[in-house]
């Protein structure tokens, strides 16, 4: 078999996704009631999620099956390729194999229709009529768009402002396959209203775009919401790639020493770890596992371990994780699928375990490793996944330096055709830095609920 591309038949397809809730060694602690600041039960979403949702939420079995119907439409991509980058290899002069598995393959250009899917069924089987969502760079309005497509339902995309105007065919893409795509903050509501109330020239947040699709669905009884990220049954349907992965990596006949992913809310760098975490867990297996952000919303290398709202409104219950604060607005940066103010909470328990580690870059250092990775391998990469890049490269300059070989293998999650705008920006030298500022991180994170 070649070393440069290794596949995996469609019969190899996962029948399974892993939950991680089965073998952490503590367990995620209890999402509370926005209201009340008790545990949240089933009857607290079920106004917005279907109940097979919310039992995969809160399920601990180790293996949940993928019904047919799923995988029939995952057949359209998946198994995704994994690649071995040996122009990059070579360019970098390391002795380390640098891997990477890559799904931008899919209809949608990303990692997301891996749960797009699923969401969409489960919602239809429940007889929803509706899904209302937000997206940030639009990977995630577009897989649902798709998803929703596919099993005849509408769907409404409340797409944070600045990526409105950054990413123009990410919309017409999701219009395209049928849904109704609000800039946010909108005036279509209460929590868009007193955010543009209090700056009328809001870019708006993923945090602000979840307020106003939750309250959306809320409101209306042939409506549901649906989420891209951070939450357990999100990150439990991507681990269709990290189980390809471990397949394809056993082809090549080697095991990872590394495995990078970025990260925003969590779910493609869920997805890809969290079958390898098993393996630390389980087997004692030593490998690095690297979630990769922004400096400009480093939730994970600055955040505190705490409670927080998932939205800026407080309509959606505290969860346990790493966070900025949820009313923190995060600058423009063109990794809009990075601008949000927590990590999932499986993530971040594992992370305060020290099962995985975290690192934040700069906006222009990481367009500088997407460059040289589309120079060497043929593949724009989507400004989130070139943080991982990124991470990747430095992890094979250190193996040059340490003179040892090293495995590498990182998520490619999404393609960056959409995103020219960015690299237009980068190449003609308008594209800046933005970190966050400490005076910035305490503000934000005075604003934590008292729990």
């Amino acid at each position: 078999m070649s070393d440069i591309k290794i596949l995996l038949d469609e019969n190899e397809i996962p029948t399974h996704w892993y939950n991680i809730q089965a073998d952490m060694p503590n367990a995620v602690k209890p999402p509370l009631n926005p209201k009340t600041g008790q545990p949240a039960g089933p009857e607290d979403l079920s106004v917005i999620f279907p109940m097979e949702l919310l039992k995969q939420e809160m399920s601990v079995e180790r293996w949940i099956e993928i019904p047919e119907e799923v995988r029939e439409l995952y057949r359209l991509w998946r198994p995704s390729p994994l690649y071995r980058a040996q122009r990059l290899e070579k360019a970098l002069d390391t002795p380390a194999k640098i891997y990477y598995k890559y799904e931008g393959a899919s209809p949608a250009g990303s990692h997301k229709l891996n749960t797009a899917i699923p969401q969409a069924y489960y919602n239809k089987k429940a007889g929803i009529k509706r899904l209302a969502t937000e997206t940030g760079a639009g990977q995630w309005g577009s897989a649902l768009a798709m998803a929703c497509n596919f099993f005849g339902m509408e769907c409404t995309v409340y797409m944070v402002k600045v990526s409105y105007q950054q990413k123009p065919y990410r919309r017409s893409m999701m219009q395209l396959f049928g849904a109704s795509v609000i800039p946010s903050p909108s005036d279509k509501t209460q929590a868009g209203r007193d955010v543009l109330a209090k700056n009328p020239n809001s870019m708006g947040s993923l945090g602000v775009a979840i307020s106003e699709a939750v309250e959306d669905a809320i409101n209306h009884g042939d409506t549901n919401y649906a989420l891209g990220s951070v939450l357990n049954h999100v990150v439990l349907h991507q681990t269709v790639i990290g189980l390809e992965a471990k397949k394809q990596m056993e082809k090549a006949g080697y095991y990872p020493d590394v495995i990078i992913a970025c990260s925003g809310g969590g779910s493609n760098f869920g997805g890809i770890a969290m079958p390898f975490v098993y393996d630390k867990i389980k087997e004692g297996k030593n490998t690095r596992i690297m979630a990769v952000e922004p400096t400009a919303c480093p939730s994970l290398t600055k955040g505190r371990f705490a409670y927080d709202y998932g939205d800026v409104a407080k309509l959606t219950p505290m969860m346990m994780m790493y966070t900025v604060g949820h009313d923190f607005m995060p600058p423009g940066i063109h990794a809009g699928g990075l601008r949000y103010h927590g990590a999932s909470p499986l993530e971040s328990q594992l992370m305060h375990d020290g099962l995985i580690e975290a690192k934040a870059y700069d906006q222009r250092e990481v367009f500088d490793a997407a460059k040289l990775f589309a120079q060497n391998e043929g593949i724009i990469p989507a400004p989130e996944s070139s943080h991982a890049i990124k991470a990747a490269i430095d992890e094979a300059l250190a193996a040059r330096e340490a003179g040892k070989s090293r495995t590498i293998l990182f998520n490619l999650s999404g393609h960056g055709y959409f995103d020219m705008g960015a690299y237009d920006a980068y190449l003609s030298g308008r594209l800046q830095d933005s970190s966050l500022s400490e005076d910035e991180l305490v503000r934000a994170l005075e604003a934590l609920p008292e729990v």
